[in-house]
């Protein structure tokens, strides 16, 4: 029985719900149009970069009271390898700014300003998400409200942990070798196996997003196919434009001082798309699994909230 039901459609996500990927890319193309993904993740786009500034306020200021100075090079060394570099250069000022007024009332400022913005974007994700699984919002207005702050809360805490692990993890990695005497060998295994670390909590990150925001009731095995094709979408996206702007389009000839602001603009923009389409994939294969639960008389595998 576990097998058979492994290899079901309407209890495994990866069999897409029955359709071949080709038949998913056509309703991924349809229903995206339908559900106007492209001008929502303008939206989206939009609070990202209300976000960023705040949040950056808060991290920077946090870490000015703290002698963890050397930590920001290397977060934005890791940056380096997905943003472009006319993006890069406008945030490094803004850190370097905040970073030589770091004090508490930067502190309280930023960590006000970050939950508002945040909440906000992840209140456009929740309402985006909602229409792709062609559900109607009935949860209450205080309900909204407090699950985008709690998965705004959650995430920043995620965040936080997972880019600490990240930053001071090389650092880890050459204690525990010089204890246990393996020299360098432990310290490469980390350079290794760290760049799966982080995309494996930009997976759990974006699932968390996925099971929560829509307005419908699911397993957590039901987001994992679009949290893999967002994050890596999202990868070849930023990859791909940070190749386009720094070989063939100059921003800041064609805009001047303002060119990195609107690079990064477009960053934000493009991962709105690849995450919004994450979640239609989602929502696409959820319906076809439902369609074929109905045929065989078996409840649906996402389901619309009953009430509040």
């Amino acid at each position: 029985m576990a097998d058979l039901r492994s290899h079901s459609p309407i209890h495994n996500p990866w069999k897409l719900g029955g359709l071949s990927w080709p038949e998913l890319g056509v309703r991924l193309w349809r229903e995206g149009q339908n559900d106007e993904l492209v001008g929502r993740a303008a939206q989206l786009g939009f609070y990202l970069v209300l976000a960023l500034f705040p949040t950056l306020l808060f991290l920077t200021a946090l870490l000015g009271l703290f002698p963890l100075q050397p930590i920001i090079p290397e977060l934005l060394a890791y940056l380096r390898e997905v943003l472009p570099a006319d993006a890069l250069s406008s945030l490094e000022k803004y850190l370097q700014q905040v970073v030589e007024g770091s004090g508490g009332s930067l502190l309280s400022l930023g960590l006000v300003g970050a939950l508002w913005a945040t909440s906000s974007g992840l209140t456009a994700i929740m309402d985006a998400l909602t229409v792709v699984y062609d559900t109607k919002e009935t949860r209450t207005l205080w309900k909204i409200w407090v699950t985008a702050l709690a998965m705004t809360i959650g995430l920043a805490g995620f965040i936080i942990l997972s880019a600490a692990l990240v930053l001071v993890g090389e650092h880890i990695a050459q204690g525990v070798a010089n204890f246990l005497g393996l020299g360098e060998l432990f310290t490469i295994g980390w350079v290794i196996v760290q760049w799966p670390l982080i995309i494996l909590f930009m997976l759990v990150a974006v699932s968390v997003i996925y099971y929560f925001s829509p307005n419908v009731e699911q397993d957590w095995r039901w987001v994992t196919p679009g949290s893999l094709v967002a994050v890596v979408l999202w990868l070849a996206v930023s990859l791909g434009f940070k190749l386009y702007v720094e070989n063939f389009g100059n921003y800041n000839v064609a805009y001047g001082s303002i060119g990195g602001a609107i690079v990064l603009m477009l960053w934000f923009y493009l991962s709105g798309i690849a995450l919004l389409i994450g979640g239609e994939l989602n929502a696409e294969i959820g319906k076809a699994a439902g369609k074929q639960a109905r045929l065989h008389a078996l409840p649906p595998p996402v389901r619309k909230r009953s009430s509040a």
